[in-house]
């Protein structure tokens, strides 16, 4: 099993953490509007402070990459234990870690970019307005919603 934890969870973990991802529209007490991303929670935000920048939040991304990696760990070791014993093929490890580079090398390129904002938990409230789901590449714009829907979710929530 730890064959497979190097040679296949590890990779699919981080693949499919980065690649394919949840989409949050959300309305921040006393912020703009704002697009943030991940699965299940979301851990990357829209920079307030200047354009181009995000607020990564690390223990959000700690609990996804956690949920990720439990998730490709329990779907491996079943298949492995009670279907079928899986032999991967040296061709498959070396496209899956050179795919996992290269989507990690990406990341942390954008992570250490100077305007970065690194917090340890998400520290404001938030009104979600709308979600989806993307892949890393597909370019999702903000959805258009009037003013008026924004301030009668708004008012309903405030009644609650």
């Amino acid at each position: 099993m730890k064959r497979l934890l190097l040679t296949l969870i590890i990779p699919l973990t981080i693949i499919s953490l980065f690649i394919f991802t949840k989409w949050w529209y959300v309305l921040p007490v006393d912020a703009p509007d704002t697009m943030m991303m991940g699965f299940p929670l979301p851990y990357v935000s829209d920079g307030w402070h200047t354009s181009m920048s995000l607020q990564i939040f690390i223990a959000e991304f700690v609990a996804d990459l956690l949920t990720h990696l439990t998730f490709w760990f329990l779907i491996i070791f079943c298949i492995h234990k009670y279907v079928l014993v899986i032999n991967i093929s040296k061709i498959l490890i070396i496209i899956l870690w050179a795919i996992t580079i290269t989507v990690s090398s990406l990341v942390i390129f954008v992570a250490v970019m100077p305007d970065q904002v690194f917090k340890f938990r998400r520290d404001w409230e938030m009104q979600v307005i709308d979600t989806g789901y993307k892949f890393i590449w597909q370019n999702r714009e903000r959805p258009v919603i009037g003013n008026e829907k924004i301030l009668e979710e708004n008012n309903r929530n405030n009644k609650n």
